[in-house]
Order: C-alpha cells, then structure tokens, then sequence
C-alpha cells in the first residue's frame, strides 16, 4: 500500500483534511514488508501511540500489531480499514526500545512486525486469546534513611517481632510483599500493620506478579567488600559515559558478580533509573537471581523462555509499570519494557546462546549495544574468555578494558594436567555388539576443517568409514574413558570430603552406530546426521529433527548382525562410573534431564548442599557456577568440536575448556583440572592449560587472516534450502550470481561472494541446504546488499515451491 510515513511522534493528533480520520502505520508479522495502512477511529485516537498494541483487520481474522507512525498521508486516496481497538493505554513498546527493534528490523533483514512481536509476551500478541486482567498484592515499604542502631534499639524495645519486619524491609531494598514478610519471619499480617500505624511503615496495593523463583531465593547474604582490584573496576564503570562500552575481563572467580552488584547500587540510587543483566542459559538463572534479590530484593524480575506465559506476562507488566527496575533473564531479556535504562550487563559476552537461531536471528549482545545508544546507558560485557570480536574492539580503543586479573579471597588459579588418552579410550579393535555391556566406545573421524566454506566437507557426522583399527592394551572399558590419574584424582577429591564436576560435551550413551562390516552408519531419514543411541530410555535420536527410533541390531545395507557403538555420551559415563565407583553420588545434567521446569535450580540445588559427588554434564555446567567445595575439573573429551568445519572451532574449544576449568578451587581449597586430549599441541589446549587467554586469542587472530574470517572481516551467511536438491543448488548459484552481478555493477570495494556450497550438515528436517557467504565490506555496503536482495531477489525465490532462504547476519555458525 503506497503511503507517505511522517516521523514518529507520540501525539495522535491528526493532520489529515477535515472530516477523515487520521491514518496509522501499522506493523504486523505478516512478511518484509509488514507495515499496512489503518483509519484510527476518533474514539481511539487519545490512546494511540507509536508502539501501542492495536486490534485490526487482516483479510478475515483479527491480528495485534504495532502502531509504527501516526498521522501517514497516503500517496493514492482509498477507503482504509479501521483499527478495531486499542487495548492499552500506554505503549506496550517504550520508544527507546522501538527504535532499537527498527534497527534490529534492518541490520538483521527481518520484518518489523515480526521483531517488534519477538519484543511481547506470547499473552500480548495474540488477538484471540484475551490477556487476563492484572491481580494486586499488598506491599510494604520503607522511606527514607535506615535507622542507626540507636533509633531501632529504642523504636522496638519491646517489639522484637516489629523489628524483625523492619529489618527485613530494609535488607530487600526497602519494599517487600506482605506475604514474603509474613512467610520468611512466620509472623501475623498484624505485627506488619502495627508498623504502619506507628507510621514506620507504608502499605500499599500493586500488581501482583506471580514469581516461581520467589520460594527459591536464597538468605540475605553479607555485602562483601570488594578487592582494590574490583574497587578500581566499579570506579571506572560508574564513570563511564552514556552509550559507551566496557569489556570486565576477569579470571574465572575473580569476583565479576560482586563488580555487578555494586556498579548497580550505584546507578540504581536515582529512583526512576533501571537496568537489564544479561545470562547466557536459563541453568544460570536461579543462582544470579538469588544474588540479585539478596541485594534488590522484588525489585528483580526475571524473564525467560522457562516461565509460563502468566509469569512471564506479570513480570513484564511490572517491568513496564515500574513497579520492577532490574529485568534479569536469557537472551529475550534485551527486550524488557524498561524505560531510563541506565546499565545493560551481559554476563558471558562470548556465549552463542545469545544469538537467536530462528528469524529474527538477532544477538542480544549486539542489540543490547544499540539499546544502550537509544537509552543512554552504559554496556558491560564480563567474561574470562571475551568473544574475539569484543577483544578486537577493546584492544583497538572502541571498548574500555577493565581486567581482573587475580581471584578473590587469595584463591588461586587451578593447576591443570594433560593426559593423553591414546591406548586409554576405547579401541576400534574388535567392538562388541550394540546391547553388550562392554561399552565399546570408539569415537568417529572427525573431518579437518578447511579454510574456505565451498571446500568444507559436507557432513561431519554420517556415514563416517571405519575408524583404523590400532592395538591397545587397555581392556577394561572403564579405563577406555576414565584414565587413571583422573580415577585416583576423583578417589582422592571425594575422599577429602570434596566435589568435582565432570564434562563431557556429548549426550546420549553412544555417539553413533556403525556396521563392523560395511561400515554404513545409522542416519536419520530426514537429515545427513548420524542417530544417537541413548539408553535410559532406550531409543536412536537424531538431535536436530528430534526423530526417534527404536535400537537396532542388523546393519540395514548389508544386513549384517553387525552393528557397533562408536563414541561416547554422557550416559554411557554416567553408568561406567556407577559400576566402576558406586560409592560416588553422581547427578548428570544435560538436555535430557532437564527438561521439566525446575529441573536445573533442583540439580545445582542438591550439588551446593553437598548431596552430590560428582556433577557430569554437557557444556552447561562449564560455566557461571559458583560452588566453593568444587577443587576438581575433569574433561573427559576435551577434542570434541576441534574440527568441526567451522571457523570459530577452536575459539569455542578454548573457551569451554578455560570455563569449566574456573569452576575448581575457587574458595581458599586449591584446585586441579584433568583435561584428556589427543591434541595437546594445539593452541586452544595449550594456552588453556596456563590460563593463558591472550596469548590464546593473538594466534587464533592471526588464523583469522588469511583467508579472513571475523573479526578481521564481515561476514554474511545466506542459506537456500527446499526439498529437492537440485532444485535448491541452481537457486543458491543463482542468488550467488546475483549477488556477485550487483556487487560489480555498484562497484562495492572489499565484499566478495564465497560458494555456493553444500552445508556442512547438507540434510535437515527432509530439506537440503546449501549456502553462500559474503564476506568483507563495511556494514552500511552490506546493510545496503541484503536489503536490496530482500526486495529484489527473495520475492522471486518464494515464488518456486518448496524453497525458503535465510539470511544469517553475523552467523556464530555455519554449521
């Protein structure tokens, strides 16, 4: 629809000739170019806003949408369609927040509608189902300065009960729930009131917000007082000015959360100010909203994929009324309604977690940037192993660094300990049958990684040939995984008393199954991966489609009994050391179990109370946990993913080995790390065994120049997929054409086509995938291509059955 969108204003005033209702730009989810043209009744014009909710037609369901300019003058006169209804009377979106979802609309070639959406509640953006009205809560609060001693000595001495409640208030920031204070101190509500009647106190009605983490905060803690180290840190946060940013580089447990908490005590002092922290997985959760609340008390809410669409709708209305300042939670938590932010922390900058895998593929630690620009705010990015993108940017001068160099309390970095497990993991040699419990392990070949994608092998997982078979002395299947020094350490560890924690970044029991004969292995039907046996409950599963299937014996192409594990997975540890060490109290935690709501805060529960020995997990426990009686690391395969065909391969490797290793020794006990490698020559083992993160990212920077991948470089991954192969290559040639065609014709310096090429997982839900990249530029040169190649290129695309095309800005893959 041709119209012409003045800037946006927050008056619904209208310019429009006399007698016509002003028109209303209106973004829906609908496609790239989202945004229709809407009459706004005049009954509904003083709710109107840029970024309010409204109920329009769309053919012949109704569908919420975002009110994107006011007072549009069309370039061809027509009878527009009315807004139904305006249902809020404020913005849903604050404007801060909308002009960073524009940006994230056209730096990431998404349609608006869509990010906007991305930006509400699941209860917010449907317009069939009705959002529940809001219920209230009595809440307590205390104003003004806190009472000396004196005072509370003489005010309470004869209402210890009143003190308590007093006390209690002002430890959570000054405001509490009147059943918090009634269910922690197990008092009446009267003991409360009597507060208010003596006018300690105020008592007022506000949005009750249901809050699962509530019953699970931990106790008020003592506030500690930071290092010099953390002290110079804070200073320099503080005075950082609006917009810019900071790298906190810290070693592992060298105190970033206390840097956190103080910076924001800081900045939150001003009553209207507010604030956003940034965790890579929602494991992290419980533990640093219990840290927050013990500072700040209800004024945290918490928003992540894990809450129910009530919860998370109450935490984003009281995040939107003010009534919360401090919005913690995963990556979707760039987007809480806050307005005044003053501090976005992103906590794990480097983490991918926190790059979105579905349209809008955007990464929030990016977008929170942009935010900061329109908020005003200061950004810190905290990690021990930084992203080599923000290391780049704070060695050139674009990022201040602030380092942490040493551990808090006196503690130390862990020593760390190679094993080469050559002859000690399971051999190849004469494998038993899949069902036996030998538990034959041998991992699969893994292709090396080359350094331009249209040479990358086309799937690092199926159809592997068989390993070559290498004679090994070692017979007992639990030395095959397990080698001896990091038996003895695990003996020694739990014998003092003390926890260790395991990793192993592989789920399942076996990797792959493979025929001894053929060496055909088991894939799934619907993608190029190999299925993954998994014991308990027994099934193959393919962890990209979800398909299932039941084990199988008889090799299907040449149907030989001879089917064999290859690999190892968490599972198949998990059961070796519960034979091997049954007096161990070992939890596994991965995908598989933690798929119910509360599964991560109950298992990292029983592991701080000490019920648990060893915790073995995927990459999720490598990270941000914080448990002082851990003193032993142990890696059980620190090669896997070194040679996936991916250029971040050994920044990812690194990365997780530097981070799992922090988890040991960081209270006063000393710390040891057992990684077993086959690679330890290699860089990201090497500078990892020594802590050494500089050194680590001046040789990986220098692999990342010729050929040039990021940082050095842009980069642009554009994947064309459908159901019939042939089909999606000639398009992914020709969208490579185009490409190449427009870059000649404008004459844009520095950007280059690469491929197109197979993807390294070819197959993926019964559609093929092949890809492109464009690499270099500057970002405008590349904003510029793919907007055009949305406009011009994709509608000719969708056009041909079955093919879809994504445009991956910034990949984090290319997987």
């Amino acid at each position: 629809m041709s119209t012409t969108r003045r800037p946006p204003t927050l008056s619904a005033e209208s310019t429009t000739g006399a007698g016509r209702s002003p028109l209303v730009q209106v973004a829906l989810p609908v496609g790239l170019d989202s945004e229709l043209t809407y009459s706004l009744p005049p009954a509904l014009a003083e709710r109107a806003r840029v970024g309010s909710r409204v109920v329009v037609p769309l053919g012949s369901r109704r569908e919420i949408g975002i009110i994107t300019a006011l007072d549009v003058v069309p370039e061809v006169e027509r009878k527009w369609k009315d807004v139904l209804n305006v249902p809020d009377s404020a913005p849903a979106i604050p404007p801060a927040l909308f002009d960073s979802l524009r940006w994230m609309s056209e730096y990431y070639v998404a349609p608006l509608g869509l990010c906007l959406r991305s930006a509400l509640p699941a209860s917010l953006a449907s317009a069939a189902t009705p959002v529940p009205s809001p219920k209230t809560e009595a809440v307590a609060h205390v104003d003004g300065d806190p009472m000396s001693l004196m005072q509370r000595d003489t005010l309470f001495r004869r209402s210890p009960r009143q003190r308590d409640v007093y006390g209690l208030i002002e430890e959570l920031g000054g405001r509490a729930s009147v059943r918090h204070l009634v269910d922690q101190l197990n008092v009446s509500v009267g003991v409360v009131h009597a507060l208010r009647d003596r006018g300690l106190i105020r008592i007022e009605q506000v949005v009750r917000v249901r809050d699962p983490f509530a019953s699970r905060d931990a106790a008020v803690t003592e506030r500690h007082k930071p290092t010099p180290a953390q002290a110079g840190a804070i200073e320099q946060l503080v005075g950082l000015a609006p917009g810019k940013v900071a790298l906190l580089h810290g070693v592992t447990g060298s105190g970033k959360t206390l840097v956190y908490l103080e910076v924001l005590r800081r900045l939150m002092d001003e009553p209207r100010n507010t604030a956003i922290v940034l965790v890579p997985e929602i494991a992290l959760t419980p533990q640093t909203v219990s840290r927050f609340r013990a500072v700040f008390g209800d004024q945290v809410a918490v928003l992540h994929s894990a809450l129910s669409d009530g919860e998370r709708l109450d935490a984003w209305r009281a995040l939107r009324s003010g009534d919360r300042r401090i919005a913690v939670g995963a990556r979707s938590a760039v987007f809480a309604p806050l307005q005044h932010v003053r501090v976005i922390i992103v906590d794990e900058e480097h983490e991918g977690s926190y790059k979105q895998g579905e349209n809008p593929r955007y990464h929030a630690r990016d977008l929170a940037m942009v935010r900061a620009q329109h908020e005003g705010a200061v950004v810190v990015l905290g990690s021990a192993t930084p992203s080599l993108e923000s290391w780049s940017h704070a060695q050139e001068g674009r990022y201040e660094l602030i380092a942490l160099p040493d551990r808090v309390g006196g503690g130390v970095l862990p020593t760390v300990q190679v094993v080469d497990p050559s002859g000690g993991f399971p051999s190849a040699a004469s494998p038993p049958p899949v069902g036996e419990d030998t538990h034959a392990t041998s991992r699969p070949r893994q292709p090396t990684a080359t350094d331009d994608v249209a040479a990358r092998a086309t799937d690092p997982h199926a159809r592997v040939p068989a390993p070559p078979q290498r004679p090994t002395t070692i017979r007992d299947p639990f030395r095959r995984v397990v080698s001896e020094p990091l038996e003895l350490a695990l003996r020694d560890t739990v014998g003092r008393g003390e926890q260790a924690i395991l990793l192993l970044n592989r789920r399942g029991y076996s990797a792959f199954l493979q025929c001894s004969s053929c060496s055909e292995v088991v894939a799934c039907p619907d993608c190029s991966i190999s299925l993954t046996w998994h014991r308990t409950p027994e099934r193959l599963a393919c962890h990209y489609c979800g398909h299932t299937e039941p084990l199988v014996t008889t090799c299907r192409k040449c149907q030989e009994p001879n089917v064999r594990q290859r690999g190892l997975g968490t599972q198949q540890v998990e059961r070796l050391l519960s034979e091997k060490l049954p007096h161990l109290r070992v939890v596994r935690m991965d995908v598989d179990t933690t798929t119910g709501k509360w599964a991560h805060a109950e298992i990292l529960a029983r592991v701080e109370q000490k019920e648990v020995d060893v915790l073995l997990g995927t990459q999720m426990i490598a990270k941000g946990l914080d448990f002082p009686n851990v003193t032993l690391v142990g890696v059980i395969d620190a090669d896997i993913g070194m040679n996936l065909p991916d250029f971040r391969a050994a920044e990812r490797t690194f990365q997780l080995l530097a981070q799992v290793a922090g988890r040991a020794g960081r209270s006063t006990k000393a710390g040891h790390v057992i990684i077993q490698t086959r690679m330890a020559s290699h860089h990201a083992i090497n500078c990892a065994l020594t802590h050494d993160y500089a050194a680590f990212a001046e040789q990986e920077l220098a692999h990342r120049q010729s050929p040039p991948y990021p940082p050095t470089v842009r980069l642009t991954n554009i994947i064309v997929s459908g159901s019939d192969e042939p089909t999606v290559a000639e398009e992914a040639k020709r969208a490579a054409e185009w490409c190449t065609r427009v870059i000649t014709r404008r004459g844009i310096p520095d950007l280059t086509v690469i491929g197109p090429a197979k993807c390294a997982i070819e197959r993926i839900k019964q559609r093929w995938r092949w890809h492109l990249l464009l690499r270099g530029g500057t970002p405008a040169a590349q904003s510029a291509l793919l907007q055009y190649f949305a406009r011009r290129f994709l509608p000719t695309s969708h056009q041909r059955k079955g093919l879809r095309i994504v445009i991956d800005r910034d990949p984090v893959s290319l997987l």
